[in-house]
């Protein structure tokens, strides 16, 4: 009798452990100025693993060595470790069946344009809190102790569009100048590419069939940020150009109308152009229309400013991860 219940424990306990394994693990991709293995990320990890027991977590890092892993979020090119990142996710075993993904800040515009360009394995539900994903017109605003921020601010805001900026600055690679569109759409090396913004098509059909692949896309717009601008970038909205014909892209398809009640104006009274009335959303360059009006865009705002997750992240992430493989 003794011998039958060891067995039927083993057995349940086999069960639960399988169960424990058939949740979809997670990537998550730090933000400007931190590292991979930072205190707050790793209590971020723990808090996650307690909240799904049995998750598995991997923190995206460019290097190693905490130091070298703060600095590659100032200095370096996006689209090489972009590169280095999906080599990194394929030689993981446990994210071979593919994974859920959280991106901070700028890990995810860059989480995002994995799936785009690579996406095997893939991702599922993709969260991203205050990214940029429509670029920045002004550069982050540095601590007064944070010499490494200030250095690489000062080096972009020189000349964000010149060869060196856009080899070497990462903030740079997706900076985008509202009275200058001509000029990022020559000249950026990352974002006006994984945002299919072309002066002369064809587009990449390739990234918005991948982009609509997501089961899940969920963007977080911190109410209170001022450290993104604009903020609503994180929802995909971006500052409208100056109403000056030399201002204006040419080759982007239909014009944004820059009047009418959808149009929203931010403190500074700057014309907000948001997701819905972007060429890039109305013309589906990247899939997201598709995945809007299959349901699988969330709009979701955290209060305070950029990164204040306290009271925020828990029920996004109760929600959208822990999912287990054969939850669609």
């Amino acid at each position: 009798m003794l011998f039958l219940i060891l067995v039927v424990i083993s057995v349940l306990g086999y069960v639960s452990s399988a169960a424990l394994k058939d949740i979809r693990p997670l990537v998550i991709w730090h933000g400007l100025g931190d590292t991979y293995d930072s205190p707050g990320m790793l209590q971020f990890q723990s808090e996650v693993k307690k909240m799904h027991p049995g998750i598995f977590v991997h923190s995206v890092y460019i290097d190693q060595n905490p130091k070298a892993d703060q600095r590659a979020g100032f200095y370096g090119k996006v689209n090489d470790q972009l590169d280095l990142v999906a080599a990194q996710f394929a030689s993981v075993p446990e994210l071979s069946r593919g994974f859920d993904a959280i991106g901070f800040s700028q890990g995810g515009q860059f989480l995002r344009a994995y799936v785009e360009r690579n996406n095997t394995p893939p991702i599922f539900n993709l969260i991203t809190f205050g990214s940029q994903h429509m670029g920045i017109s002004d550069l982050p605003l540095c601590s007064a102790y944070d010499l490494l921020c200030q250095i690489a601010r000062r080096a972009a805001r020189g000349g964000v569009y010149s060869d060196w900026a856009q080899e070497n600055l990462i903030q740079a690679q997706y900076f985008r100048d509202p009275a200058q569109l001509t000029l990022y759409l020559s000249a950026s090396s990352f974002l006006a590419d994984v945002n299919n913004e072309v002066l002369l098509p064809p587009r990449n059909e390739t990234y918005a069939a991948n982009l609509a692949t997501l089961s899940n896309l969920v963007l977080v717009l911190f109410a209170q940020d001022k450290t993104v601008v604009p903020k609503e970038s994180a929802w995909f909205g971006s500052e409208a150009p100056p109403q000056d014909d030399d201002a204006m892209p040419f080759g982007l398809g239909s014009q944004v109308p820059l009047t009418g009640s959808e149009l929203l104006q931010s403190k500074q009274e700057k014309t907000i152009v948001p997701m819905r009335l972007q060429p890039l959303y109305a013309e589906d360059w990247i899939g997201l229309r598709t995945l809007d009006e299959r349901g699988a865009v969330t709009l979701a705002t955290c209060p305070g400013e950029h990164m204040q997750l306290t009271g925020c992240w828990e029920d996004l992430v109760g929600k959208w991860i822990g999912w287990t493989f054969d939850q669609v």
